[in-house]
């Protein structure tokens, strides 16, 4: 019996239409959701994001600034922009593309951004109050990967959740997030003492590791919900999860392919943060 597969890319266009919806009668109030991504420098996989990120305002009606800035941007010049963009009435969402340049301290430039502004949810503020459960813009993967779940039709309150993988970007998010939704959460590491026992009480298991095909059959309940949200280039140019998907696949009862499982609701959940941020500013 084959898994379930969770497909992310129809779970995302079916939210970019409700998105669509919902910023038409945003408009019919004066208000456009903006969006200015800023990129520094010549990173391949940062430009391919970027032009992404650019490409889903235009699809949804929203307005898009991007400020491609050269290698050599000092980090002043780029707290300079920040200050410019967290003024901008037209501007509701910052996303600085990470990684940074080595001469540009990523904390002081994440800081920097308006929390009222923060759509990546990176920002302290962002953080602390996603833990403490008040309302904030969540960070996108983590957000991404609640909905997949939700609009899945798996119900997570009482569930056991393991998240393999500690990442603030990630595996500390998304513990918090299914914490919020009531499940029971274990986080497991590189440090965690027979983790594959651990992972097979997981009704749902969360992978955020960063290792191709590094969980397999032995880490997965039956019948488990199983989200994959490695992306890995393969010495064949082919792209692979942390789950070892063709090995789990019998085993758990649904389960996210890569690429198309988590993948496109990153962009989504930017995308529908930018609207919230626009909601919240324009009150």
């Amino acid at each position: 019996m084959s898994a379930q597969r969770i497909d992310g890319k129809q779970i995302s266009e079916s939210i970019r239409k409700e998105l669509a919806r919902e910023a038409e009668q945003l408009k019919s109030q004066g208000i456009v959701p903006g969006l200015a991504v800023v990129l520094v420098g010549e990173d391949p996989a940062s430009k391919v994001y970027v032009g992404s990120k650019e490409k889903a305002c235009h699809q949804l009606g929203f307005y898009s600034e991007v400020h491609r800035l050269p290698e050599s941007t000092t980090q002043e010049e780029l707290l300079a922009l920040i200050d410019r963009l967290n003024a901008q009435p037209t501007v509701h969402g910052i996303l600085v593309q990470l990684p940074l340049p080595r001469h540009i301290d990523e904390k002081a430039v994440i800081d920097a951004i308006a929390p009222e502004k923060d759509v990546d949810g990176f920002h302290p503020i962002s953080v602390g109050n996603l833990v403490i459960g008040d309302d904030s813009l969540l960070p996108c993967t983590p957000a991404g990967v609640i909905e997949l779940i939700k609009r899945s039709g798996v119900e997570i309150a009482g569930k056991h959740a393991v998240v393999i993988g500690r990442s603030n970007i990630v595996g500390k998010p998304v513990a918090m997030l299914l914490l919020r939704e009531n499940a029971t959460v274990t986080i497991c590491h590189s440090r965690t003492a027979d983790l594959p026992a651990i992972a097979r009480q997981a009704d749902i298991l969360v992978v955020a590791i960063g290792r191709p095909k590094a969980i397999r059959r032995d880490c997965v309940k039956p019948g488990a919900v199983v989200i994959d949200v490695g992306v890995n280039r393969l010495p064949d140019g082919k792209l692979a999860g942390d789950v070892d998907y063709d090995d789990c696949l019998d085993v758990a009862g649904a389960i996210t392919p890569v690429p198309g499982g988590v993948g496109p609701m990153t962009i989504t959940m930017l995308m529908k943060n930018t609207l919230e941020a626009a909601k919240r500013i324009g009150r």
